[in-house]
């Protein structure tokens, strides 16, 4: 175990089951102090009773083998109430894992406002709450690591998830964002897009293959990514059954009119239009395409 987490701080939130209880006892294992949130409510958003029991038993866990952490049973839309958990218990937050997640699986026909809505505030709306509650803290003390979590729904779609997709495509940008606003107070951002045995997978997938795509194959990333001694940041990485892939946009060379010419018309781009989707000449993009803009320059040039 060369790689610990002594004297930090970690907030996980939806730890009380399935990945982010598998976070939270391998960070607490390796020395972590860990805040161990969970609402205690069902993975479609349904409300539980007290909302306690989830969050206290993994609280007993890391206790029970020797690790140190306390539970909170806040909504991640209340973001301060979770990081002020954090900074009254242990004085500090270096690292926030945006877990927490339901599914309101539905066809786009069928899909109600109420489903589109619960989806938005938990996995946009939650995650922003908690993440800006802890960046001022992490900014203050030139450190920190953010594991935001988006999912295969959201970089290539699926049916019945348009609104879980949306939200899992908006990690990315989130992610790409905070790792750009943070370098140069050393806080590393990255963004998962997992697939894992849990309870919400198991609704949609058989049992053995479920049982096959072990949380402690995810968690064995996140925690790498949560390390001091991670280099990367604002990168995305799909991660399932022992497998660890890094993914990333790709843009091709397309087509520029020659706008001398006149402004190209619907009609040029139908003619054109096997160039622009051809992706044999496509690169590894890192940043928005300024070929629009170099385009404008030439014609100004010869103005």
């Amino acid at each position: 175990m060369s790689l610990r987490f002594d004297g930090q701080v970690a907030i996980v939130t939806g730890a009380g089951n399935g990945l982010g209880k598998s976070y939270a006892l391998e960070l607490a294992r390796r020395g972590c102090k860990v805040v161990v949130n969970d609402l205690g409510g069902g993975f479609k958003g349904e409300k539980a009773g007290s909302g306690k029991h989830v969050a206290d038993l993994v609280v007993e866990e890391i206790k029970a083998n020797g690790g140190t952490a306390v539970a909170n049973y806040d909504s991640v839309e209340n973001g301060k109430a979770i990081v002020d958990t954090a900074i009254k218990a242990f004085g500090a937050v270096h690292i926030l894992i945006n877990n927490a997640g339901i599914l309101r699986d539905k066809s786009f026909k069928r899909m109600t406002d109420n489903d589109w809505e619960l989806i938005v505030k938990v996995h946009i709306m939650g995650v922003y709450s908690v993440t800006k509650a802890a960046w001022g803290h992490m900014l203050q003390q030139k450190y920190g690591r953010v594991v935001n979590v988006s999912s295969p729904a959201g970089l290539y779609g699926n049916f019945g998830q348009a609104n879980y997709s949306l939200a899992k495509m908006g990690m990315v940008g989130f992610t790409q964002t905070l790792a750009k606003e943070g370098g140069k107070k050393n806080i590393k951002a990255n963004c998962i897009a997992p697939l894992a045995g849990t309870r919400m997978l198991a609704t949609v997938m058989p049992e053995k293959l479920i049982a096959a795509l072990k949380t402690e194959h995810i968690t064995s990333l996140v925690l790498y990514l949560a390390h001091e001694s991670t280099k990367s940041t604002g990168s995305v990485f799909e991660c399932s059954g022992g497998t660890y892939q890094k993914v990333m946009l790709s843009r091709n060379v397309g087509w520029a009119a020659d706008l001398t010419k006149g402004d190209p018309t619907m009609d040029d781009v139908a003619a054109n239009w096997d160039t622009i989707v051809d992706m044999k000449s496509a690169k590894i993009t890192k940043e928005g395409s300024k070929a629009g803009i170099q385009n404008v320059m030439k014609l100004a040039s010869k103005l």
